[in-house]
C-alpha cells in the first residue's frame, strides 16, 4: 500500500503501525519520527517561515481567512498513492479534508481519503485502530492502543482518589490567549485537575485575559499548538502585556508551566499519553514524582510575565 499523510499525528500512528516503508509522502509539518523526514513533502504553509510569533501568526491566519497550506498537485499525481490521511478538525492546524479532496481529483477514483478527527483521548485510540484495519495492521494497533489504555487508566486511578483538584488554565495560544478544546480538558481531569475555561469535545476557543484573572487558575500550562518548550520559553515574554498576574494563584506560587505541545499535546497519535503523563506530573507532583520527559517541560519565571521591578515592589 502506498500511503500520503498529510497529518503529523497520522504520521506518527502510521509509523508506530509499523508502515513507515508504506509512507510516501508526509506534509511539512511532520517530523516525527525522525525518518519521518526523509520522505517527500506533499505540503506548505502559505504563512512566512519567519513568522513565529503568536500575535504575528493569529494575524497572518485571519488575514488569510484559515486557508493557509498548499498542497502539491502535480506530485501527488505522481506519487499515486492508495490511502490518503488526513483531517477536517483544525483548518488551522494541518491541510484540510476539502482541500485534499479538491487535489485528488487528479487521482484514479480507487484512492481513499480518510479523515481522522477525533475529540477525545478515547476516539484517538479509534482513529489508530481504524488506521490498523485498513492498512493490514490490526494486530499491531490493537497491541498499541491496549498499551495506550493501560496507561490512561493507570493515571486515572491515582487521580481518582486525591481530594484537591487544583484549578487549571491550559492556554493553548498566547498572543490573543486561547482556551483548551478537545481532548486537553479530559486529559486535565484526568490528571487530576480541573480545566474550567477549556471545552471537552469541541475545539479550543478565544478568551478574554479578564476570564483568567477571575477563574484564579493554581496551575498555568502554557501550550501554543506547534511550539515546543524551548519555543514557548522564547515567547512567554508577550505574557507581559496582560494584567493582574499578581492576583493570580499560579503566579504567586511560581506553578506557570511550558510544555512541549506539538510533541505531546496538539497532536492527536500515540504520544498524547505522555502528555497526559506529564500533565499529571505537573499537577500532582506528589503521586508522580518522576516526569517522564524532562526536555518537553519547563518552569517559567515570574520574570517572564511580570516586570522584574514590579515584582520586588510586592
Amino acid at each position: 500500500m502506498r500511503i500520503c499523510s498529510l497529518l503529523p499525528s497520522a504520521t506518527e500512528i502510521a509509523f508506530a503501525l509499523g508502515l513507515g516503508d508504506q509512507v510516501v509522502a508526509v506534509s511539512h509539518e511532520c517530523d516525527y519520527p525522525p525518518e519521518a523526514s526523509n520522505r517527500p513533502v506533499l505540503t506548505k504553509s502559505a504563512i512566512h517561515q519567519k513568522i513565529h510569533r503568536s500575535l504575528e501568526v493569529d494575524r497572518e491566519v485571519e488575514l488569510r481567512g484559515g486557508d493557509i497550506y498548499e498542497i502539491d498537485e502535480k506530485l501527488l499525481e505522481k506519487l499515486k498513492p492508495d490511502l490518503i490521511l488526513t483531517q477536517e478538525l483544525c483548518h488551522v492546524c494541518a491541510v484540510s479534508y476539502t482541500k485534499v479532496r479538491e487535489a485528488a481529483r487528479v487521482l484514479d477514483a480507487g484512492t481513499k481519503i480518510v479523515s481522522l478527527e477525533p475529540s477525545n483521548l478515547e476516539e484517538i485510540v479509534d482513529n489508530i485502530l481504524l488506521v490498523g484495519r485498513m492498512t493490514g495492521a490490526q494486530a499491531v494497533a490493537e497491541k498499541l492502543a491496549s498499551q495506550m489504555l493501560r496507561r490512561i487508566t493507570r493515571v486515572k486511578r491515582k487521580t481518582g482518589v486525591v481530594e484537591g483538584r487544583p484549578r487549571v488554565f491550559f492556554m493553548e495560544w498566547l498572543q490573543p490567549p486561547w482556551a483548551g478544546g478537545h481532548w486537553i480538558p479530559e486529559m486535565v481531569d484526568y490528571a487530576g485537575g480541573v480545566d474550567g475555561l477549556g471545552r471537552s469535545g469541541i475545539p479550543s476557543h478565544r478568551i478574554g485575559w479578564g476570564e483568567v484573572v477571575e477563574y484564579q487558575p493554581e496551575i498555568i500550562v502554557l501550550s501554543p499548538c506547534g511550539f515546543d518548550a524551548n519555543q514557548v520559553m522564547e515567547e512567554a515574554h508577550v505574557l507581559e502585556s496582560y494584567q493582574g498576574w499578581e492576583k493570580i494563584p499560579a503566579f504567586q506560587s511560581s506553578r506557570i508551566f511550558a510544555v512541549n505541545a506539538s510533541a505531546y499535546f496538539s497532536r492527536s497519535g500515540p504520544r498524547v499519553v505522555d502528555g497526559l503523563e506529564i500533565l499529571a506530573h505537573i499537577i500532582h507532583p506528589e503521586l508522580f514524582p518522576e516526569n517522564p520527559h524532562p526536555e518537553a517541560l519547563r518552569m517559567v519565571p515570574k520574570e517572564l510575565v511580570l516586570d522584574k521591578r514590579i515584582i520586588e515592589t510586592k
